[in-house]
């Protein structure tokens, strides 16, 4: 099973979303502002995803977060503030074949899809 998680408001969310709908990839959306991201979901994408590039640091949430926050950043303190803002992830997260991909470009989902976009 494919999952994507995000935010449904998201533009990149919105693009993901509009190609695996275009090219017949069955998935499930996972909205992690509305329906949560847990502790576990989280340490198991940082086994293959850097902790830091999980974490927007570009938007909103991250310049409303307290300065000594910000510049005390560690993976245990960052797992923390994602779980209390989760619409600082960065999105989207793609989990497919127990593998996790974070970002989205045609390209790259194509990639991840190949064999069963190919006609």
């Amino acid at each position: 099973m494919t999952t994507l998680y995000g935010i449904k408001n998201c533009d990149t969310i919105k693009k993901a979303r509009r190609w695996l709908t275009d090219n017949n990839i069955e998935y499930r959306f996972h909205d992690v502002r509305s329906d949560g991201i847990s502790r576990t979901h989280l340490q198991r994408w940082m086994k293959t995803l850097d902790w830091d590039k999980l974490l927007n640091r570009r938007g909103t949430t991250w310049r409303k977060l307290p300065e000594s926050v910000r510049d005390n950043i560690s993976k245990a303190s960052a797992i923390a503030v994602m779980l209390e803002n989760p619409a600082i992830i960065r999105r989207p997260v793609l989990e497919h074949d127990s593998s996790f991909y974070l970002g989205f470009s045609a390209d790259s989902y194509q990639a991840i899809f190949e064999t069963q976009t190919a006609t």
